[in-house]
């Protein structure tokens, strides 16, 4: 592999929160307002991309439509996301300080590939309102990449559109896509690396695939911490992923090893 020079995270599930515990939250308390109990495969589907964007793909799930039907008489249009977006947003916004804690590794490792010169940029599927309260929170706690960038800044083309990692290319001033590799925790941070050209990799402990919390995951035995990040792997694989890492600590070994 040729030497990467910029490493641009994701956050919710990546760098911070674990389990990217804080969307799933406000994805489901939304649908119940509605009347509609989403499973947990059908919120974590869509993770990744933007929110609105991720609802409007709930809407369009055959079990989520058909209770829409039964309950309202009619398929769930854009008229219908838009109103589940507006809550979700401020559910969202009302829990996010209490998700911004880093995951373990991530502060030592980012200040690690900093010392050793290689550039932190982050993409996000949250808007800049949101971002707001994540950053500094993260900052507080040691974590914090040179430049972030949210669908806001690409006219809402967030993922599996590429542009965001295009900005922050440009923001670190990298010229070459294979110089970078982006770094997440869902099939759409594995499309978005993949459409843009540059190194696409997975982390897969505490990630929105895998949807176990820290305490649930450490709970685990070997065997079955083994067969669940197999699980995760085989996805990220089937999506594409260039590289897999377990945890953030592998992707410091590999990159400085």
């Amino acid at each position: 592999m040729m030497k990467i020079k910029a490493v641009i995270f994701d956050w919710a599930g990546t760098t911070v929160d674990f389990g990217c515990m804080a969307p799933v939250q406000a994805f489901v308390e939304v649908f119940r307002q509605y009347g509609i109990e989403p499973t947990m495969e059908e919120v974590r589907e869509p993770m990744g991309m933007l929110k609105i964007d991720h609802i409007r793909t709930m809407l369009k799930m055959d079990r989520i439509r058909g209770l829409w039907r039964e309950k309202y008489g009619k398929d769930p249009g854009e008229e219908e996301a838009q109103a589940l977006y507006a809550i979700f947003e401020e559910k969202l916004l009302g829990i996010l300080p209490d998700y911004c804690d880093p995951k373990p590794g991530v502060v030592e490792t980012v200040n690690l590939l900093k010392r050793n010169g290689i550039r932190i940029g982050s993409t996000t599927g949250y808007n800049d309102r949101m971002m707001n309260i994540v950053v500094p929170a993260a900052r507080e706690k040691g974590y914090e990449p040179e430049v972030w960038f949210s669908p806001d800044s690409t006219n809402q083309k967030g993922r599996p559109y590429p542009y965001m990692i295009f900005r922050n290319m440009e923001a670190l001033g990298i010229k070459k896509v294979r110089r970078v590799m982006k770094v997440g925790d869902t099939v759409s941070d594995i499309k978005e690396g993949k459409n843009a050209g540059v190194w696409s990799a997975g982390i897969v402990v505490g990630s929105s695939e895998m949807g176990l919390t820290r305490k649930e995951y450490e709970s685990l035995s070997a065997e079955e911490k083994a067969w669940r990040c197999r699980a995760v792997a085989d996805k990220f694989e089937e999506a594409g992923a260039d590289k897999i890492f377990y945890t953030i600590e592998d992707l410091g070994e590999f990159l400085l090893g």
